[in-house]
C-alpha cells in the first residue's frame, strides 16, 4: 500500500491562453503516463469546443508517477482548471480538492485578470503556491518585468519563481520537483470514518452516474455499501479506480487519493457535486465543507425547437447538470415558445457553451430568450411579486413600483485603464465607491451597479477597454426601488415575449432603437412587410421595416397597355396585405442569441 506521504494534490491555475493546457502536456509526458504515440495537442481538452475555442471549459483530473531526483517515487493527482471568468465554479471545485497549485503566468502578458481572483481564491483555501513564468522562449518575453509583478503580487523571492516553457518543455522537471518538495502531502487519518468530497461527476449512458471524489479521511474499498450524505440515499461501490487516461479500477482507495467511484445510479437528481461519500454502516458525523455555492449571474428560457422534445430536453438538462454543476433551472412557460426551463448561468460564455453542448452532446436543438436578472415588484395593496422574467410583471395600473437587484463590484486593474473603466461604470449606472493603489501598478475599484447592466456586455467591453488586464468579481447587495419599465418588441403588431426586457426608463429608447435595428438585420425577410416595434405599453418607443421580397409579375408584360402592369401590382400589393394579416413571422434561433450583442 502506498504512503500517504508520497501523494501529491495540485492544480493549475492560469488566465486563459497562458499555456496552461500545453504545460499539462509536457508534465504528462515528462512523467511518461502518455506514451509519445497517443499524445495530442491539449490532452486534457477532450472536448471539440475546448479545442476549436483554444479554452478549458471542465477541469480534468488525471494521475502521474514520478521519481524525484533522490530516488523517491510519488503519486501525483493534478486536476486541470479553466482559465475564463466564466467557469470560475469549475475552478473553486478544482481547489477544494487540493493541497497546492501552480500559478502559471504568460512572460508576454504578464499577471491577468482572472489569475488574481483565481490566486485569491487558491489562498483563501490555504493551498501552497508554486509560480511558473510560462513561455519564456519567446522572442517578445518580459522575463524579469513579469518576476517583479509576481513578487508584488504574492510576496515570494525570485529564486521560488521557476522559468518553463509548455512548448520546448524547458523546467517541467524543476516543477516537479518544486512540487514533491514544496506541496505537502494529504493531512487525514486512513482509519477514520470516510469522508470523500465529489468535486465533479458525469453520466455514462451503460454505467450511469460517475462520480469523481477526492478522499479526505478513511478508506474506501470495492463493493463498501456506501451512503451520499445529503441525500441519505445508500449504493454498492460496484467500482471504485483511479483516473489517468482512462478509468483504471483498483480493489481499495485511501486517504488523499483522487479517483472515481461507480454505484449504477441512474437518476442524475440522486447525485450531487459537493456532496460526501461516507459508509454506510460507519457514516462520518459531518460533511466536507468544500467550495463555495454557485452564484449565476445571467438568466435565461431554454426552449426546445418542437415542443414535443420537452422531456427529453429535461432529461438531458439533468444529465448535463452532473457535468456542469454551475448551471440551475426550473421549468417555465412561454406564450410565444411553449414549453421551456428557466436557466441560471455563470455569465454569456458560460450560456453559449452550454447551448453548444446540448447541441453536440446531447443531440437537444435550442431556443435561448434575452438574458435578464430576478427583481421584486410591489403592487399598489402591498403585494410583493418575484418577477424572473418581463411577462410576469403585473400591469402597471396595478404596480406600486419595481425594485432591482444591485451589487458591490470590484476590479483590479492597471492605473492605465481607470479613466475607460470609471466611464463604463459610470455609462451602467453604477457608483464609485472607492479606489485603492494595491501596488504600483495594480489599483482596486469598487463600485455599487444594478445588476441587471452588467449581464449584458459588460464583460465583452471590460475586457476590450482594459486589454484583457482587468479582474471582475461581485456580490448581491440589496434591492433598491428604480424607474423600471417593461419593454415589448413586435413584429406586425404581435409581441414577442422572449424578445420582452425590463429596463431603465432613461435607457429604452436607446436600447429600444438598438434592438429593432438589430432585429431588422437577423430577420429573414418575408414575403409580406413587417413592422418591427419597440413598445413600452402602448407607446411606441422605435421603429424599423422590413421590406417584403417581391416577385416581379410585370416581367411577363412586353409592350401593350400600362394599365395591365397596374393591374398585376395592384393585384400583387392586395396578396401581400393579406398575408401581412395571417402571416407567422419565423424568428430564426441566431436573432434569439444575436439580437443584444451590438457593435458600439
Amino acid at each position: 500500500m502506498k504512503k500517504m506521504e508520497n501523494i501529491r494534490n495540485f492544480c493549475v491555475i492560469a488566465h486563459i491562453d497562458h499555456g496552461k493546457s500545453t504545460l499539462s502536456d509536457r508534465l504528462l509526458e515528462f512523467t511518461h503516463t502518455i506514451s509519445e504515440r497517443n499524445m495530442t495537442t491539449q490532452t486534457l481538452d477532450n472536448m471539440d469546443l475546448e479545442r476549436e475555442r483554444g479554452i478549458t471549459i471542465k477541469s480534468h483530473a488525471i494521475q502521474m508517477y514520478y521519481e524525484s531526483k533522490d530516488g523517491e517515487k510519488y503519486v501525483l493527482n493534478l486536476i486541470d482548471t479553466p482559465g475564463h471568468v466564466d467557469f470560475s465554479y469549475e475552478v473553486s471545485r478544482s481547489i477544494a480538492a487540493c493541497e497546492g497549485a501552480l500559478l502559471v503566468i504568460d512572460s508576454t502578458q504578464g499577471i491577468q485578470a482572472q489569475t488574481i481572483s483565481n490566486l485569491y481564491l487558491a489562498i483563501g483555501h490555504d493551498l501552497e503556491i508554486i509560480p511558473v513564468l510560462n513561455k519564456i522562449d519567446m522572442p517578445n518575453a518580459m522575463i524579469e518585468e513579469v518576476q517583479d509583478q509576481i513578487i508584488d503580487l504574492i510576496g515570494c523571492d525570485l529564486e521560488d519563481i521557476l522559468l518553463a516553457s509548455g512548448k520546448t518543455g524547458e523546467g517541467v522537471e524543476e516543477i516537479l520537483e518544486a512540487v514533491v518538495k514544496k506541496i505537502h502531502p494529504p493531512k487525514g487519518d486512513p482509519e477514520a470514518p470516510l469522508q470523500a468530497l465529489i468535486f465533479d461527476s458525469l453520466f455514462n449512458s451503460f454505467r450511469g452516474v460517475i462520480a469523481y471524489f477526492r478522499i479526505f479521511n478513511g478508506t474506501l474499498k470495492k463493493n463498501d455499501k456506501v451512503k451520499f450524505y445529503h441525500t441519505g440515499k445508500e449504493y454498492g461501490a460496484d467500482e471504485i479506480g483511479i483516473l489517468q487516461m482512462e478509468q483504471v479500477p483498483k480493489p481499495e482507495l485511501s486517504c488523499g487519493d483522487v479517483g472515481y467511484i461507480i454505484t449504477g445510479i441512474k437518476e442524475s437528481k440522486e447525485i450531487k457535486v459537493g456532496d460526501t461519500i461516507t459508509k454506510y454502516d460507519d457514516p462520518a458525523m459531518e460533511p466536507i465543507h468544500g467550495f463555495e455555492d454557485v452564484k449565476p449571474m445571467v438568466f435565461a428560457g431554454i426552449y426546445p425547437m418542437d415542443n414535443d422534445d420537452f422531456e427529453d430536453l429535461r432529461d438531458s438538462l439533468e444529465k448535463f447538470q452532473l457535468n456542469d454543476a454551475s448551471l440551475v433551472w426550473e421549468p417555465e412557460t412561454s406564450n410565444a415558445l411553449g414549453f421551456g426551463f428557466r436557466c441560471g448561468f455563470l455569465g454569456l460564455l458560460h450560456m453559449e457553451i452550454v447551448q453548444e453542448r446540448l447541441y453536440r452532446e446531447y443531440d437537444q436543438e435550442v431556443l435561448t430568450t434575452v438574458p435578464n436578472v430576478t427583481y421584486y415588484a410591489y403592487k399598489n395593496k402591498g403585494e410583493k411579486l418575484i418577477i424572473h422574467t418581463p411577462v410576469d410583471l403585473p400591469d402597471p395600473t396595478m404596480l406600486d413600483y419595481v425594485e432591482e437587484p444591485y451589487i458591490e463590484a470590484q476590479i483590479i486593474t492597471k492605473p492605465d485603464y481607470i479613466g475607460a473603466i470609471m466611464n463604463l461604470c459610470l455609462d451602467k449606472r453604477g457608483v464609485l465607491l472607492n479606489q485603492n493603489y494595491l501596488t504600483t501598478d495594480r489599483v482596486e475599484m469598487m463600485f455599487e451597479i444594478p445588476l441587471a447592466e452588467i449581464v449584458l456586455d459588460f464583460y465583452d467591453k471590460l475586457k476590450s477597454i482594459s486589454k484583457g488586464y482587468a479582474s471582475f468579481d461581485y456580490f448581491v447587495k440589496d434591492f433598491r426601488r428604480s424607474d423600471l419599465v417593461k419593454m415589448d418588441i413586435l413584429l406586425n403588431g404581435e409581441p414577442v415575449d422572449a424578445f420582452s426586457i425590463l429596463i431603465h426608463r432613461s435607457k429604452a429608447q436607446t436600447m429600444g432603437r438598438k434592438m429593432v435595428a438589430k432585429l431588422r438585420d437577423l430577420l429573414p425577410r418575408q414575403q409580406f412587410k413587417i413592422a418591427i416595434q419597440a413598445a413600452i405599453g402602448q407607446n411606441v418607443v422605435a421603429r424599423e421595416t422590413l421590406s417584403a421580397l417581391r416577385k416581379d409579375v410585370t416581367a411577363k408584360c412586353y409592350g401593350g397597355d400600362i394599365t395591365r402592369k397596374r393591374k398585376l401590382l395592384e393585384k400583387q400589393k392586395k396578396g401581400k396585405k393579406r398575408m401581412r394579416e395571417f402571416g407567422k413571422v419565423q424568428v430564426p434561433q441566431k436573432a434569439f442569441i444575436e439580437v443584444l450583442k451590438f457593435d458600439d
